[in-house]
């Protein structure tokens, strides 16, 4: 996987919020929730425990973070040449 700029995307607050929302979103989504419903840390981590146990969420949360991941202007999951040059996300 040397073909993403690891480095960058780890500095970038809004590749981190993408995650965010690749994990949460399938979640609330399939359980009917919104994230006001969601208001103590052991609500959070029962809901996370429940969508691991699911497939159909599981499954869900891989192809959007894969979505996250992937370049859709590069052949492959990878960053352009151009990408792996850069220093900063910004």
């Amino acid at each position: 996987m040397n073909k993403i700029n690891w480095k960058v995307r780890f500095n970038n607050p809004v590749w981190w919020a993408q995650i965010a929302l690749a994990v949460i979103g399938p979640i609330l989504a399939y359980f009917g929730l919104m994230w006001k419903d969601i208001t103590t840390w052991g609500t959070l981590i029962n809901l996370l425990f429940d969508a691991v146990k699911n497939p159909v969420v599981f499954v869900s949360i891989i192809v959007s973070v894969f979505n996250a991941l992937n370049d859709p202007t590069t052949k492959g999951l990878g960053d352009s040449e151009m990408a792996k040059t850069y220093m900063s996300p910004f």
